[in-house]
C-alpha cells in the first residue's frame, strides 16, 4: 500500500468535502511516537459524512466490502490504494472523541491530520479487546504503550472511565502499577 498517495487522497478529497474524520489505530499511534507497524489506515467519520465518504471512496477506485451503522471498510481495486476501515462515529463517545481530536503530524510530517487523543485510542482499544478477544493481547500491549509512553500527561479519570464501561478497571490498576 501506498501510504503517502493514499494519505494525500484522504485529505485533500476529505477537507475537500469538509468530511469531519480523524485517524485512529496504527497510524495515529505512531503520530504519537509509539512504533506500531500497519497495514492499513484506521479513520474515526462523523456519521453525518457517512454517505460523503462512501461516494469519494466507490468514484476513486475503491470498493466496498462491508458495511453496517458502526463500520465501512474498502478495498483498493488498485493494490497501491490498500484497505481503509472506518468506524462511525454516531453514539455519544465516539462523537466527543472526534470532537477532541487533535492535528498532529503523519508520514514524516508529510500530512497535518486531525487524530484521536490518548486517552480515546486507548478507550476504543478497551472496546476492541473486550468485544474481539482474538484482539485481546495485541490492544492490551498497546494500551500498554499508550500509558508508559505518555504517563505523566494523561487524563486517567477518562481513561478509567472508559475501563470501567467495560468492568475492567483492575487491568487497568495493574497497567499502571507496571507503567511506574
Amino acid at each position: 500500500m501506498d501510504f503517502n498517495s493514499t494519505f494525500k487522497f484522504l485529505v485533500e478529497s476529505f477537507n475537500k468535502e469538509n468530511i469531519n474524520f480523524a485517524i485512529i489505530g496504527g497510524f495515529a499511534m505512531q503520530a504519537y511516537g509509539i512504533a506500531r507497524a500497519t497495514s492499513d489506515i484506521d479513520l474515526l467519520v462523523i456519521v453525518d459524512d457517512k454517505d460523503k465518504v462512501k461516494q469519494i471512496l466507490l468514484e476513486n477506485g475503491y470498493e466496498l466490502k462491508h458495511e453496517s451503522d458502526d463500520v465501512m471498510n474498502f478495498f483498493g481495486k488498485n493494490l497501491s490504494r490498500g484497505r481503509l476501515d472506518f468506524l462511525i462515529a454516531h453514539r455519544k463517545y465516539t462523537r466527543e472523541m472526534l470532537k477532541r481530536a487533535e492535528i498532529k503530524k503523519v508520514l514524516g510530517g508529510r500530512y497535518q491530520i486531525k487524530t484521536l487523543t490518548i486517552e480515546d485510542q486507548i478507550g476504543l482499544k478497551v472496546q476492541s479487546s473486550t468485544n474481539d478477544k482474538t484482539r485481546y493481547n495485541l490492544d492490551l500491549a498497546d494500551i500498554e504503550m499508550l500509558i508508559r509512553g505518555n504517563k505523566d500527561n494523561l487524563n486517567l479519570d477518562l481513561i478509567r472511565d472508559y475501563f470501567k464501561i467495560f468492568k475492567r478497571e483492575e487491568e487497568l490498576d495493574k497497567i499502571l502499577e507496571n507503567a511506574k
